[in-house]
Protein backbone atom coordinates (compact mmCIF):
# COMPACT_ATOMS: atom_id res chain seq x y z
CA UNK A 1 0.00 0.00 0.00
CA UNK A 2 1.80 3.37 -0.91
CA UNK A 3 1.94 6.36 1.39
CA UNK A 4 -0.61 8.45 -0.19
CA UNK A 5 -3.37 5.70 0.00
CA UNK A 6 -2.42 5.35 3.81
CA UNK A 7 -3.02 9.09 4.29
CA UNK A 8 -6.19 9.04 2.40
CA UNK A 9 -7.52 6.37 4.26
CA UNK A 10 -6.82 8.12 7.59
CA UNK A 11 -8.24 10.87 6.74
CA UNK A 12 -11.10 9.49 5.77
CA UNK A 13 -11.40 7.73 8.86
CA UNK A 14 -11.17 10.59 10.31
CA UNK A 15 -14.04 12.38 8.84
CA UNK A 16 -16.84 9.72 9.03
CA UNK A 17 -18.95 9.02 11.71
CA UNK A 18 -21.16 5.79 12.25
CA UNK A 19 -24.70 6.90 12.68
CA UNK A 20 -26.60 5.09 15.56
CA UNK A 21 -30.27 6.33 14.99
CA UNK A 22 -31.04 3.27 13.30
CA UNK A 23 -30.20 -0.49 13.19
CA UNK A 24 -28.28 0.33 9.23
CA UNK A 25 -25.66 1.77 11.14
CA UNK A 26 -24.55 4.60 7.92
CA UNK A 27 -20.94 5.18 7.57
CA UNK A 28 -21.68 8.89 6.75
CA UNK A 29 -18.65 11.43 5.75
CA UNK A 30 -18.89 14.83 6.89
CA UNK A 31 -21.13 17.53 4.72
CA UNK A 32 -23.03 14.09 4.21
CA UNK A 33 -26.38 12.42 4.72
CA UNK A 34 -27.29 9.23 5.88
CA UNK A 35 -29.70 7.04 3.82
CA UNK A 36 -32.79 8.26 5.33
CA UNK A 37 -32.00 11.71 4.81
CA UNK A 38 -32.90 12.37 8.84
CA UNK A 39 -29.15 12.41 9.80
CA UNK A 40 -26.09 14.55 8.56
CA UNK A 41 -22.12 14.73 9.45
CA UNK A 42 -22.21 18.26 10.58
CA UNK A 43 -18.30 18.39 11.53
CA UNK A 44 -17.66 15.10 12.65
CA UNK A 45 -21.26 15.37 14.92
CA UNK A 46 -23.80 13.03 13.99
CA UNK A 47 -26.57 15.84 13.72
CA UNK A 48 -30.32 15.38 13.20
CA UNK A 49 -31.43 17.46 9.78
CA UNK A 50 -34.61 18.72 10.65
CA UNK A 51 -34.98 20.96 13.44
CA UNK A 52 -37.43 20.10 16.40
CA UNK A 53 -40.81 20.65 16.12
CA UNK A 54 -42.24 22.69 19.31
CA UNK A 55 -46.05 23.54 19.13
CA UNK A 56 -47.52 26.89 20.51
CA UNK A 57 -50.86 27.71 21.53
CA UNK A 58 -51.73 31.57 22.19
CA UNK A 59 -53.85 32.77 24.70
CA UNK A 60 -57.38 33.73 23.00
CA UNK A 61 -57.76 37.03 25.23
CA UNK A 62 -55.98 39.69 27.08
CA UNK A 63 -54.80 38.91 30.26
CA UNK A 64 -56.88 41.34 32.24
CA UNK A 65 -60.19 40.92 30.26
CA UNK A 66 -59.38 36.82 31.86
CA UNK A 67 -59.76 38.27 35.07
CA UNK A 68 -56.07 36.88 35.86
CA UNK A 69 -54.57 38.25 38.84
CA UNK A 70 -50.91 38.00 37.96
CA UNK A 71 -50.70 40.00 34.82
CA UNK A 72 -47.82 41.76 34.13
CA UNK A 73 -48.94 44.40 31.98
CA UNK A 74 -47.71 42.82 29.14
CA UNK A 75 -50.29 43.25 26.21
CA UNK A 76 -50.94 39.46 25.64
CA UNK A 77 -49.68 36.36 27.34
CA UNK A 78 -46.90 34.28 26.58
CA UNK A 79 -47.83 31.15 24.22
CA UNK A 80 -47.71 27.72 26.04
CA UNK A 81 -45.46 25.53 24.40
CA UNK A 82 -45.27 21.28 23.86
CA UNK A 83 -42.48 19.57 22.09
CA UNK A 84 -43.03 17.10 19.72
CA UNK A 85 -41.09 14.31 18.60
CA UNK A 86 -40.95 15.37 14.94
CA UNK A 87 -37.28 16.19 14.87
CA UNK A 88 -35.92 15.06 17.94
CA UNK A 89 -34.34 12.13 16.61
CA UNK A 90 -34.44 8.24 18.24
CA UNK A 91 -32.95 6.33 21.04
CA UNK A 92 -31.63 3.45 19.16
CA UNK A 93 -30.04 1.35 20.39
CA UNK A 94 -33.05 1.91 23.35
CA UNK A 95 -31.01 1.09 25.86
CA UNK A 96 -30.21 5.03 26.52
CA UNK A 97 -32.88 7.73 27.67
CA UNK A 98 -34.86 9.15 25.51
CA UNK A 99 -33.66 12.27 23.35
CA UNK A 100 -35.50 14.86 25.06
CA UNK A 101 -37.16 14.72 28.53
CA UNK A 102 -38.52 17.90 29.36
CA UNK A 103 -39.86 19.69 32.42
CA UNK A 104 -43.09 22.05 32.21
CA UNK A 105 -45.64 23.51 34.24
CA UNK A 106 -49.50 23.36 33.53
CA UNK A 107 -51.66 24.79 35.62
CA UNK A 108 -49.62 24.71 38.49
CA UNK A 109 -48.67 20.95 38.18
CA UNK A 110 -45.15 19.56 37.45
CA UNK A 111 -45.58 17.88 33.85
CA UNK A 112 -43.01 16.08 32.16
CA UNK A 113 -42.56 14.95 28.65
CA UNK A 114 -40.63 12.18 27.05
CA UNK A 115 -40.10 12.90 23.56
CA UNK A 116 -38.46 10.43 20.77
CA UNK A 117 -39.23 9.37 17.23
CA UNK A 118 -40.01 5.51 17.32
CA UNK A 119 -38.37 3.55 14.67
CA UNK A 120 -41.50 0.69 13.79
CA UNK A 121 -41.22 -1.59 11.71
CA UNK A 122 -44.43 -3.40 13.36
CA UNK A 123 -46.64 -0.95 12.52
CA UNK A 124 -49.48 -0.32 9.48
CA UNK A 125 -52.19 2.02 7.81
CA UNK A 126 -55.99 1.44 8.37
CA UNK A 127 -57.40 3.26 5.46
CA UNK A 128 -60.98 3.99 5.02
CA UNK A 129 -62.58 4.52 1.37
CA UNK A 130 -66.33 6.57 1.58
CA UNK A 131 -67.63 4.47 -1.33
CA UNK A 132 -70.19 2.12 -2.48
CA UNK A 133 -68.17 1.19 -5.54
CA UNK A 134 -66.58 -2.27 -6.13
CA UNK A 135 -62.81 -2.23 -5.12
CA UNK A 136 -62.34 -6.08 -4.60
CA UNK A 137 -63.42 -8.40 -2.70
CA UNK A 138 -62.72 -9.27 1.08
CA UNK A 139 -58.97 -10.66 1.38
CA UNK A 140 -57.71 -9.60 -2.03
CA UNK A 141 -54.29 -8.51 -2.06
CA UNK A 142 -53.59 -4.55 -2.47
CA UNK A 143 -50.56 -3.74 -4.46
CA UNK A 144 -48.35 -0.74 -4.98
CA UNK A 145 -45.89 -0.85 -8.31
CA UNK A 146 -46.95 -4.31 -8.39
CA UNK A 147 -45.70 -5.46 -4.80
CA UNK A 148 -48.68 -6.70 -2.08
CA UNK A 149 -48.68 -3.87 0.40
CA UNK A 150 -51.57 -5.54 2.30
CA UNK A 151 -55.31 -6.52 1.70
CA UNK A 152 -58.66 -5.47 1.11
CA UNK A 153 -61.13 -5.70 4.94
CA UNK A 154 -64.08 -6.29 5.97
CA UNK A 155 -66.25 -3.46 4.66
CA UNK A 156 -68.02 -0.76 7.06
CA UNK A 157 -71.14 1.30 6.78
CA UNK A 158 -70.63 2.74 3.44
CA UNK A 159 -67.24 2.10 3.60
CA UNK A 160 -64.39 0.47 2.41
CA UNK A 161 -61.41 -0.91 3.89
CA UNK A 162 -57.87 -1.94 3.66
CA UNK A 163 -55.21 -2.94 5.81
CA UNK A 164 -51.78 -2.02 4.41
CA UNK A 165 -48.17 -2.65 6.11
CA UNK A 166 -47.41 -4.65 8.66
CA UNK A 167 -44.21 -6.80 9.28
CA UNK A 168 -45.04 -9.35 7.15
CA UNK A 169 -45.25 -6.97 4.49
CA UNK A 170 -41.85 -5.00 5.56
CA UNK A 171 -39.43 -8.37 6.59
CA UNK A 172 -41.67 -11.28 5.40
CA UNK A 173 -41.52 -10.93 1.71
CA UNK A 174 -39.23 -9.66 -1.08
CA UNK A 175 -36.37 -6.78 -0.44
CA UNK A 176 -38.95 -4.35 -3.21
CA UNK A 177 -41.69 -5.58 -1.39
CA UNK A 178 -40.95 -4.11 1.90
CA UNK A 179 -39.22 -1.12 0.13
CA UNK A 180 -42.55 -0.63 -1.65
CA UNK A 181 -44.65 -1.21 1.38
CA UNK A 182 -42.30 1.73 3.40
CA UNK A 183 -42.98 4.16 0.24
CA UNK A 184 -46.10 3.47 -0.29
CA UNK A 185 -47.04 4.35 3.67
CA UNK A 186 -44.60 7.06 4.29
CA UNK A 187 -46.73 8.76 1.66
CA UNK A 188 -49.93 7.76 2.90
CA UNK A 189 -49.34 9.09 6.06
CA UNK A 190 -47.57 12.19 5.04
CA UNK A 191 -50.68 13.32 3.50
CA UNK A 192 -49.18 12.60 -0.13
CA UNK A 193 -51.39 10.14 -2.53
CA UNK A 194 -50.76 6.65 -3.29
CA UNK A 195 -51.88 4.84 -6.52
CA UNK A 196 -52.92 1.37 -5.75
CA UNK A 197 -54.23 -2.03 -7.53
CA UNK A 198 -56.51 -4.05 -5.94
CA UNK A 199 -56.52 -7.98 -7.49
CA UNK A 200 -59.83 -8.69 -9.51
CA UNK A 201 -60.62 -5.35 -8.54
CA UNK A 202 -59.76 -1.66 -8.69
CA UNK A 203 -57.58 0.64 -9.32
CA UNK A 204 -57.49 3.49 -6.37
CA UNK A 205 -55.90 6.90 -5.86
CA UNK A 206 -56.41 7.03 -2.06
CA UNK A 207 -54.71 10.21 0.20
CA UNK A 208 -56.36 11.05 3.30
CA UNK A 209 -58.85 13.38 3.68
CA UNK A 210 -59.22 13.78 -0.03
CA UNK A 211 -61.81 12.07 -2.33
CA UNK A 212 -61.22 8.43 -3.15
CA UNK A 213 -60.92 8.02 -6.90
CA UNK A 214 -61.63 4.81 -8.37
CA UNK A 215 -60.98 3.37 -11.59
CA UNK A 216 -60.78 6.97 -12.64
CA UNK A 217 -63.67 8.35 -11.05
CA UNK A 218 -63.74 10.80 -7.89
CA UNK A 219 -66.06 9.74 -5.75
CA UNK A 220 -68.29 12.64 -4.67
CA UNK A 221 -70.82 11.31 -1.95
CA UNK A 222 -70.81 8.81 1.42
CA UNK A 223 -74.11 6.85 1.30
CA UNK A 224 -76.76 8.21 3.79
CA UNK A 225 -77.52 4.70 4.60
CA UNK A 226 -78.18 1.20 3.41
CA UNK A 227 -81.46 0.66 1.46
CA UNK A 228 -83.70 -0.16 5.08
CA UNK A 229 -82.29 2.97 6.46
CA UNK A 230 -83.42 4.94 3.62
CA UNK A 231 -87.15 4.05 4.51
CA UNK A 232 -86.88 4.94 7.53
CA UNK A 233 -85.30 8.58 6.67
CA UNK A 234 -87.88 9.13 3.89
CA UNK A 235 -90.81 7.03 3.63
CA UNK A 236 -92.80 10.18 4.81
CA UNK A 237 -91.44 12.29 2.04
CA UNK A 238 -92.15 9.79 -0.59
CA UNK A 239 -95.68 8.71 0.97
CA UNK A 240 -98.98 9.83 -1.31
CA UNK A 241 -96.46 10.53 -4.32
CA UNK A 242 -95.44 6.69 -5.13
CA UNK A 243 -97.16 3.59 -4.23
CA UNK A 244 -94.02 1.53 -4.34
CA UNK A 245 -90.53 2.64 -3.31
CA UNK A 246 -87.42 0.41 -3.91
CA UNK A 247 -83.88 1.57 -2.53
CA UNK A 248 -81.51 -0.73 -4.32
CA UNK A 249 -78.21 -1.71 -2.61
CA UNK A 250 -75.81 -4.45 -2.75
CA UNK A 251 -75.98 -5.55 1.14
CA UNK A 252 -79.56 -4.80 2.22
CA UNK A 253 -82.52 -3.60 -0.35
CA UNK A 254 -85.73 -1.94 1.08
CA UNK A 255 -88.88 -2.51 0.04
CA UNK A 256 -91.10 0.46 1.40
CA UNK A 257 -94.85 -1.54 1.37
CA UNK A 258 -93.40 -4.17 2.78
CA UNK A 259 -90.71 -2.48 5.57
CA UNK A 260 -92.15 -1.70 8.78
CA UNK A 261 -92.11 2.22 7.36
CA UNK A 262 -94.58 1.16 4.86
CA UNK A 263 -96.73 -0.17 7.31
CA UNK A 264 -97.25 2.23 9.77
CA UNK A 265 -98.43 4.57 6.55
CA UNK A 266 -100.96 1.93 6.17
CA UNK A 267 -99.31 1.62 2.66
CA UNK A 268 -101.23 -0.93 0.07
CA UNK A 269 -99.12 -3.94 -1.03
CA UNK A 270 -97.72 -3.30 -4.33
CA UNK A 271 -97.56 -7.32 -5.42
CA UNK A 272 -93.72 -6.75 -6.47
CA UNK A 273 -91.56 -9.25 -5.51
CA UNK A 274 -87.67 -8.72 -5.92
CA UNK A 275 -85.39 -11.47 -5.90
CA UNK A 276 -82.18 -11.93 -3.23
CA UNK A 277 -83.01 -13.25 0.09
CA UNK A 278 -85.94 -11.84 2.51
CA UNK A 279 -84.68 -10.73 5.87
CA UNK A 280 -87.44 -9.30 8.19
CA UNK A 281 -90.01 -7.19 6.12
CA UNK A 282 -89.08 -4.73 3.50
CA UNK A 283 -85.71 -5.80 4.29
CA UNK A 284 -83.73 -7.92 0.91
CA UNK A 285 -80.46 -9.57 1.23
CA UNK A 286 -77.95 -10.36 -1.85
CA UNK A 287 -80.35 -8.75 -4.44
CA UNK A 288 -77.01 -7.73 -6.60
CA UNK A 289 -73.81 -8.38 -6.37
CA UNK A 290 -71.51 -5.21 -5.66
CA UNK A 291 -70.17 -3.92 -9.18
CA UNK A 292 -69.48 -0.64 -11.46
CA UNK A 293 -73.47 -0.58 -12.55
CA UNK A 294 -76.52 0.55 -11.00
CA UNK A 295 -76.71 1.95 -7.82
CA UNK A 296 -72.98 0.69 -7.42
CA UNK A 297 -74.29 -3.08 -7.78
CA UNK A 298 -73.32 -5.69 -10.70
CA UNK A 299 -76.74 -4.92 -12.65
CA UNK A 300 -77.48 -2.17 -15.39
CA UNK A 301 -81.23 -1.86 -15.51
CA UNK A 302 -82.76 -1.34 -11.95
CA UNK A 303 -85.74 -3.58 -13.17
CA UNK A 304 -83.42 -6.61 -13.69
CA UNK A 305 -83.86 -7.21 -9.57
CA UNK A 306 -87.55 -7.87 -10.06
CA UNK A 307 -88.39 -11.65 -9.98
CA UNK A 308 -92.37 -11.05 -10.49
CA UNK A 309 -95.37 -8.55 -9.77
CA UNK A 310 -98.43 -9.91 -8.27
CA UNK A 311 -101.94 -9.61 -10.55
CA UNK A 312 -103.74 -10.02 -7.47
CA UNK A 313 -101.84 -7.03 -5.47
CA UNK A 314 -100.40 -5.10 -8.21
CA UNK A 315 -102.77 -2.31 -10.78
CA UNK A 316 -102.37 -0.70 -14.05
CA UNK A 317 -100.99 3.09 -13.13
CA UNK A 318 -98.79 1.81 -9.89
CA UNK A 319 -96.47 4.13 -9.40
CA UNK A 320 -92.47 2.73 -8.80
CA UNK A 321 -89.77 4.90 -7.91
CA UNK A 322 -85.75 3.14 -7.10
CA UNK A 323 -83.04 5.05 -6.45
CA UNK A 324 -79.51 4.02 -5.11
CA UNK A 325 -78.44 5.14 -1.58
CA UNK A 326 -76.94 7.99 -2.67
CA UNK A 327 -79.29 9.53 -4.83
CA UNK A 328 -76.86 9.37 -8.23
CA UNK A 329 -78.81 6.76 -9.58
CA UNK A 330 -83.01 7.20 -9.88
CA UNK A 331 -85.35 6.23 -12.12
CA UNK A 332 -89.90 6.34 -12.34
CA UNK A 333 -91.83 3.84 -13.89
CA UNK A 334 -95.39 3.31 -14.09
CA UNK A 335 -97.23 -0.22 -14.64
CA UNK A 336 -99.35 -0.62 -17.82
CA UNK A 337 -102.05 -2.26 -19.06
CA UNK A 338 -100.01 -5.66 -18.65
CA UNK A 339 -98.27 -4.55 -15.41
CA UNK A 340 -95.14 -4.27 -17.21
CA UNK A 341 -92.87 -1.18 -15.47
CA UNK A 342 -92.81 1.48 -18.40
CA UNK A 343 -90.38 4.83 -17.78
CA UNK A 344 -91.98 7.43 -16.90
CA UNK A 345 -91.52 11.29 -16.50
CA UNK A 346 -90.18 11.50 -12.76
CA UNK A 347 -92.48 13.79 -10.60
CA UNK A 348 -91.21 17.50 -9.02
CA UNK A 349 -91.87 16.03 -5.32
CA UNK A 350 -90.32 12.69 -5.75
CA UNK A 351 -86.69 14.84 -7.68
CA UNK A 352 -87.15 16.81 -4.68
CA UNK A 353 -86.74 13.53 -2.18
CA UNK A 354 -83.76 11.92 -4.40
CA UNK A 355 -82.36 15.66 -3.88
CA UNK A 356 -82.52 15.39 -0.16
CA UNK A 357 -81.01 12.04 -0.15
CA UNK A 358 -78.05 13.30 -1.80
CA UNK A 359 -77.75 15.93 0.67
CA UNK A 360 -77.76 13.58 3.49
CA UNK A 361 -74.58 11.56 1.93
CA UNK A 362 -71.58 13.63 3.38
CA UNK A 363 -68.32 14.10 1.36
CA UNK A 364 -66.52 11.43 0.24
CA UNK A 365 -63.03 11.26 1.78
CA UNK A 366 -60.33 8.93 2.48
CA UNK A 367 -58.92 8.18 6.32
CA UNK A 368 -55.89 7.02 6.90
CA UNK A 369 -55.44 5.42 10.49
CA UNK A 370 -51.33 5.09 11.25
CA UNK A 371 -51.17 2.06 14.01
CA UNK A 372 -48.52 0.64 15.36
CA UNK A 373 -47.03 -1.19 18.69
CA UNK A 374 -44.40 1.08 20.73
CA UNK A 375 -44.38 -1.80 23.15
CA UNK A 376 -41.08 -2.91 22.70
CA UNK A 377 -37.88 -1.19 23.70
CA UNK A 378 -38.56 1.96 23.10
CA UNK A 379 -39.80 2.30 26.53
CA UNK A 380 -36.63 1.95 27.72
CA UNK A 381 -35.89 5.51 26.83
CA UNK A 382 -38.49 6.61 29.08
CA UNK A 383 -37.79 3.96 32.17
CA UNK A 384 -35.41 1.28 33.57
CA UNK A 385 -38.16 -1.00 33.81
CA UNK A 386 -40.69 -0.78 30.79
CA UNK A 387 -43.45 -2.47 31.79
CA UNK A 388 -44.26 0.38 34.43
CA UNK A 389 -44.83 2.74 31.34
CA UNK A 390 -47.40 0.46 30.05
CA UNK A 391 -49.43 0.11 32.86
CA UNK A 392 -48.96 3.80 33.46
CA UNK A 393 -50.99 4.42 30.34
CA UNK A 394 -53.37 1.58 31.12
CA UNK A 395 -54.11 3.23 34.33
CA UNK A 396 -54.69 6.84 32.47
CA UNK A 397 -51.53 8.45 34.76
CA UNK A 398 -49.52 8.73 31.02
CA UNK A 399 -50.81 10.16 27.93
CA UNK A 400 -49.66 9.09 24.65
CA UNK A 401 -49.63 11.67 21.75
CA UNK A 402 -48.03 11.75 18.35
CA UNK A 403 -46.51 14.63 17.34
CA UNK A 404 -48.96 16.33 19.94
CA UNK A 405 -52.12 14.91 18.14
CA UNK A 406 -53.88 12.68 20.31
CA UNK A 407 -53.88 9.07 20.08
CA UNK A 408 -56.10 5.73 20.73
CA UNK A 409 -54.11 2.82 22.79
CA UNK A 410 -55.70 -0.13 22.33
CA UNK A 411 -56.81 -2.26 25.34
CA UNK A 412 -55.00 -5.71 26.17
CA UNK A 413 -51.22 -6.18 26.29
CA UNK A 414 -48.28 -3.50 24.74
CA UNK A 415 -49.04 -0.06 23.76
CA UNK A 416 -50.68 -0.61 20.96
CA UNK A 417 -51.81 3.06 19.22
CA UNK A 418 -53.45 4.12 16.41
CA UNK A 419 -53.41 8.09 15.55
CA UNK A 420 -55.26 9.71 12.26
CA UNK A 421 -52.53 11.31 10.14
CA UNK A 422 -54.38 14.47 9.20
CA UNK A 423 -54.82 15.22 12.92
CA UNK A 424 -50.85 15.51 13.05
CA UNK A 425 -48.34 18.20 11.62
CA UNK A 426 -47.50 17.97 7.96
CA UNK A 427 -44.95 15.56 7.05
CA UNK A 428 -44.48 13.93 10.41
CA UNK A 429 -43.14 10.97 9.51
CA UNK A 430 -39.65 9.60 8.04
CA UNK A 431 -38.42 6.27 7.35
CA UNK A 432 -34.92 4.31 7.89
CA UNK A 433 -34.08 1.70 5.38
CA UNK A 434 -34.11 -1.51 7.41
CA UNK A 435 -37.27 -0.75 5.68
CA UNK A 436 -39.14 0.76 8.82
CA UNK A 437 -41.65 3.40 10.03
CA UNK A 438 -40.29 7.07 12.12
CA UNK A 439 -43.19 8.53 13.60
CA UNK A 440 -42.85 11.25 16.34
CA UNK A 441 -44.50 9.82 20.01
CA UNK A 442 -44.69 11.48 23.52
CA UNK A 443 -45.18 10.55 26.65
CA UNK A 444 -46.71 13.07 29.00
CA UNK A 445 -47.58 12.93 32.87
CA UNK A 446 -46.67 14.41 36.45
CA UNK A 447 -43.46 14.50 37.73
CA UNK A 448 -43.98 12.83 40.33
CA UNK A 449 -45.73 9.99 38.36
CA UNK A 450 -42.37 10.11 36.11
CA UNK A 451 -40.15 9.31 39.21
CA UNK A 452 -42.29 6.43 40.97
CA UNK A 453 -42.06 4.60 37.30
CA UNK A 454 -38.71 4.78 37.67
CA UNK A 455 -38.23 7.15 34.90
CA UNK A 456 -34.65 8.56 33.58
CA UNK A 457 -34.97 11.98 36.22
CA UNK A 458 -31.18 12.68 35.92
CA UNK A 459 -32.21 13.80 32.13
CA UNK A 460 -34.83 15.69 32.89
CA UNK A 461 -34.30 19.65 31.74
CA UNK A 462 -36.47 22.43 31.98
CA UNK A 463 -38.34 23.57 28.45
CA UNK A 464 -36.47 27.04 27.90
CA UNK A 465 -32.73 25.23 28.74
CA UNK A 466 -34.39 22.54 26.04
CA UNK A 467 -35.28 24.83 23.46
CA UNK A 468 -32.26 26.78 23.78
CA UNK A 469 -29.74 23.75 23.31
CA UNK A 470 -31.70 22.32 20.03
CA UNK A 471 -32.29 23.82 17.03
CA UNK A 472 -36.03 24.26 16.51
CA UNK A 473 -38.80 25.59 14.57
CA UNK A 474 -42.61 26.64 16.19
CA UNK A 475 -46.11 25.96 14.51
CA UNK A 476 -49.53 27.29 15.57
CA UNK A 477 -51.48 24.76 18.09
CA UNK A 478 -54.65 22.73 16.00
CA UNK A 479 -57.17 23.64 17.65
CA UNK A 480 -59.07 20.63 16.86
CA UNK A 481 -56.68 18.33 18.93
CA UNK A 482 -56.92 18.67 23.22
CA UNK A 483 -53.58 19.97 24.91
CA UNK A 484 -51.64 17.01 25.86
CA UNK A 485 -50.73 19.18 29.15
CA UNK A 486 -53.49 18.91 31.43
CA UNK A 487 -53.69 19.32 35.10
CA UNK A 488 -53.74 16.19 37.03
CA UNK A 489 -54.31 13.06 35.05
CA UNK A 490 -54.18 13.31 31.06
Amino acid sequence: MSATTEKRRARDAGSIIRCDACPVLCRIREGKVGACDRYANVGGTLTRVDPLLVTERAETLVPFLDGAEDWDGGVVAQPERFVTGIGSGTTYPDYKPAPFIIASEAAGVDMVTVVSEGIFSYCGVKVKIDTDRHVGPEQASVRAEGEPIGHVTTAEYGSQMLSLGGVRHFTGGSKREGTVTCATLLDLCNGNPATLTVDDGAELVVQAGAAPVVDGQSEERMRAGCGSAAMGMFARQWHGHADEVIVVDDQITGVLTEHQAGRFLDMPPSGIRIRGRRSTPGRYFQVARKGRGWAATDIADPLEIIERIDPKKAWPGLRLHMVSTTGEDAAWFELDETLTPRPAPMPGEIETVVDRIAENCEPALCTVLFMAGAGGSLRAGVTENPVRLTRSIKDALTRVTAGGAPVHVWPGGGITFMVDVTSMPADAFGYVPTPALVAPIEFTLRRAEFAALGGHVDRVVPLERALDDAEHRAEPWPPANPWPLTEGKP
